[in-house]
């Protein structure tokens, strides 16, 4: 009886294997095939190419296959009331991606005469109430008792400024924060979603992270159900923006939307803020004693939540093992995380320096010679990218199609990796090996490159002109005779 029951054991031990590898052959076999539809099959793709000058466009709005931060926008004298639902709005603590991206865009809106309501909660996932208003920006935090969005008073507090004067122009999502089956509630549907990630990739991103585990996980298993829930609720939505190219061929060739309903504005950041300046650079290393070496010392930097799924595994190997051969790299750490004391044990080429005060993100960009981004997640598109660019210095990334068809489209404005270990290594040895005035030189190309295509300004302008062309037809038309 004893080797019945072990026998069972172990039967049920190996079809409960099997069946967990038949299931990851199975979605790895759908994310391969679907992968080479997108990118061998013939489809409406125009990737993003470095150029200060406009593409040659003229002609409808919503025929645009690039971003249209792209586009030399100009002004626009009419003003829009808009209703705008995000996940969180920065209160106290250092913000994230997400909420430094809807502060910066909806007091940039604000700031051109546009009123602009947002219906959010506290960063801090307090459970307060409360009503700010700046200007024309006015926001509403309408938490639940876990601190996340309220929907049911959220909407009350929207039905109310709906009557008021007139009815809103048009409303925003930022991804999910308005739920699909909250959409019906919108007069005429008149919504559109930005998209910071979709499950097509967080897919990609669960695999990567599959691949780089040593213990399998159910999480690759649980993705394809979401994926397929996700394509069929995302046409309860009437438009989609798109942070990144690849992203909106995914939603026009997987989740088969129509183009016309599908945009691309790409993230920007505040330009005044992030400036490139050596001098801010020479004072922070001197701060945070990194030596000067005169040229030969070599200083990579890296951003953000010390997780692992941004990649710290990764880096944290090939640092180790690049510092072996190059003693005189140094890398600079900055934002907290548990791999925070891993970083530390590395020894004294490394600088951990805790989270930074968002005025101290500059100096820290201009410290460094070259910045890492070293995630696993292929979703959205990494603001901390963009803000080392618009200081003027090279990237290194992950070759995902979010960030070679948008961001370091070639090898100008930096160096691209596959998401493992020895890649990263090779990638690194690389980087040293071109010395501090190749990295200069590529710094400066991606800080023209930045300035053309990642300020606030732009990004401000696409938004302003999209939801002006969702409102009145004649503002789809490019050119305009107020357009530069």
């Amino acid at each position: 009886m004893a080797f019945k029951n072990h026998s069972s054991r172990t039967s049920l031990s190996s079809s409960t294997s099997f069946s967990f590898k038949f299931t990851t052959i199975i979605t790895l076999a759908l994310i391969i095939c679907s992968s080479y539809y997108i990118f061998f099959s013939q489809f409406d793709y125009s990737p993003v190419t470095f150029s200060p000058v406009s593409p040659p466009f003229a002609g409808d709005l919503r025929d645009l296959t690039f971003p249209w931060n792209k586009l030399s926008l100009g002004p626009v004298s009419e003003k829009l009331k808009l209703a705008v639902f995000c996940k969180s709005w920065p209160v106290g603590s250092i913000p994230g991606g997400m909420e430094r991206h809807a502060y910066t865009l909806y007091n940039s809106l604000a700031s051109r005469g546009h009123e602009i309501h947002v219906f959010t909660v506290s960063s801090d996932r307090s459970n307060r109430e409360e009503y700010h208003n700046r200007g024309d920006l006015h926001v509403y935090f309408a938490p639940n008792g876990h601190g996340t969005l309220n929907h049911s008073q959220a909407f009350e507090i929207f039905d109310r400024i709906n009557g008021v004067d007139h009815p809103f122009d048009y409303v925003h999502t930022e991804s999910v924060s308005l739920p699909h089956w909250r959409v019906k509630m919108v007069p005429n549907g008149d919504i559109a979603v930005t998209w910071h990630g979709i499950w097509y990739e967080i897919m990609h991103s669960s695999l990567f992270q599959e691949l780089s585990n040593d213990r399998p996980s159910a999480d690759l298993q649980q993705t394809m159900p979401r994926l397929v829930d996700e394509i069929r609720f995302f046409p309860k939505y009437k438009q989609h923006i798109c942070i990144s190219n690849s992203a909106r061929e995914v939603l026009v060739n997987i989740y088969q939307l129509p183009k016309r309903n599908v945009h691309v504005i790409v993230n920007g950041v505040d330009q005044t803020k992030f400036v490139y300046s050596p001098e801010s650079g020479a004072k922070f290393r001197v701060k945070h004693g990194v030596p000067d070496g005169n040229g030969t010392v070599i200083v990579m930097g890296v951003s953000g939540r010390l997780v692992r799924d941004k990649g710290h595994p990764l880096l944290y190997e090939a640092f180790a093992s690049i510092v072996k051969t190059h003693p005189q790299v140094y890398l600079l750490v900055a934002g907290s995380g548990p791999w925070g004391k891993r970083y530390a044990e590395l020894g004294e080429n490394v600088r951990v320096l805790g989270a930074l005060e968002p005025e101290e993100l500059s100096g820290f960009y201009n410290a460094l010679d070259v910045f890492v981004n070293p995630t696993l997640r292929p979703q959205g598109l990494d603001l901390t990218i963009i803000e080392a660019m618009q200081c003027g210095k090279p990237v290194v990334a992950p070759n995902y199609p979010s960030i070679v068809g948008t961001v370091v489209v070639d090898e100008r404005f930096g160096y691209t990796f596959s998401p493992n270990v020895r890649s990263l290594i090779d990638t690194l040895d690389s980087v040293v090996r071109d010395g501090s005035s190749v990295l200069e030189m590529k710094g400066l190309a991606c800080k023209e490159y930045a300035l053309s295509m990642f300020t606030s300004t732009q990004m401000a302008s696409a938004y302003e002109r999209f939801f002006m062309c969702m409102k009145d037809e004649r503002y789809c038309q490019y050119p305009l005779p107020t357009d530069n």
